[in-house]
């Protein structure tokens, strides 16, 4: 089988495809055929050595897919072949075949494409343990999500919208903005043109902000976190600007402020069965035409340095995919 492989660690243009053994699974575990692989933006990190996951080399970068499974191991009970399925691997899943633990596996139902499925875990999957188990949005409260548009917050626009929040998106550009009006922002700012403290400002006016979503980091992070509300909350998701910044903690103090790591990864390993129910409540959104899991492009095996690079620039609006 094709595989896409990282054998040393650098840019995407490093990686290579080859030809490997196809897996076997053993007890407690599936052979899925990968229909979709989902590309997300630490798999640039990943393969140059600088995430917090270092997997042996070589890997494959990619950490869901959809797929169909094809053989189950001994004492599988709860699957069966030709079943469609999420697979949620940390990393791996760039290539025609995989074997996963079952513990791994979520059923995709009727209604839901294998393009939707593929990318819904880590980014839907982020942005719902974020604002419902770590923000407790509440229906009426504003939102302000940077770096709208990108995988994870495109998705926090999608489900702020969905929870019945007052969503501000903000990004680089009118085109990402269109985009994310589109997918439920009430408001939006383009803090390349309005600095990101005035614009959040004027547009959160009496109510102002009561949770700010930032998969962004840099120095937009600071100006955020200062136009939160009495009590708000400020969500880490990410340091997509490259630097990660240093807050005053004088400002948590004086707001009563609440800053919130979200790591979903760990949370997926610590509290599993948190994790089965939230990715039920994202497949019944999908079904039901709530959310829309929208994908930037699907890309040959052939084309991943092409697909990692507009992860890189930060250009993708939406899920960029990959087709084994």
């Amino acid at each position: 089988m094709k595989a896409l492989l990282c054998k040393a660690l650098g840019g995407p243009e490093d990686l290579v495809i080859e030809d490997v053994p196809d897996p076997v699974p053993g007890p407690g575990e599936a052979l899925v055929r990968v229909t979709v692989a989902a590309l997300n933006f630490f798999d640039t990190l990943i393969i140059a050595g600088r995430y917090q996951v270092k997997p042996d080399l070589p890997f494959s970068p990619g950490a869901e897919a959809c797929g169909v499974i094809e053989a189950l191991g001994s004492g599988v009970e709860s699957f069966k072949v030709g079943e469609r399925v999420i697979v949620h691997l940390g990393y791996g899943a760039c290539r025609e075949r995989v074997v996963a633990s079952v513990s791994g596996l979520t059923r995709v139902p009727e209604g839901v494409s294998d393009e939707q499925a593929a990318g819904l875990s880590v980014t839907y999957g982020t942005s719902l343990h974020a604002l419902q188990d770590r923000a407790k949005l509440k229906p009426g409260e504003t939102l302000a999500v940077l770096g709208a548009t990108g995988g994870v917050g495109l998705a926090a626009v999608e489900l702020g919208h969905a929870m019945g929040a007052r969503v501000i998106a903000c990004a680089s550009s009118a085109e990402k903005l269109d985009l994310a009006q589109a997918h439920g922002a009430d408001l939006t700012l383009d803090y390349s043109q309005e600095s990101l403290r005035d614009g959040l400002k004027r547009l959160g006016g009496d109510a102002g902000i009561d949770v700010v979503y930032d998969p962004v980091g840099g120095a937009y992070s600071e100006p955020a976190l200062r136009s939160l509300n009495w009590k708000g909350r400020f969500l880490v998701v990410g340091f997509a600007a490259g630097e990660i910044p240093k807050i005053p903690l004088n400002l948590a103090l004086l707001k009563g402020i609440d800053i919130q790591g979200v790591f979903w990864g760990a949370f997926l390993k610590r509290e599993p069965g948190g994790h089965a129910t939230n990715q039920a409540r994202l497949l019944t959104l999908v079904s039901e035409g709530r959310l829309s899991a929208k994908v930037h492009g699907v890309y040959p095996l052939e084309d991943a340095a092409a697909a990692l690079g507009i992860l890189a620039r930060r250009e993708a609006m939406g899920k960029v995919l990959l087709r084994p």
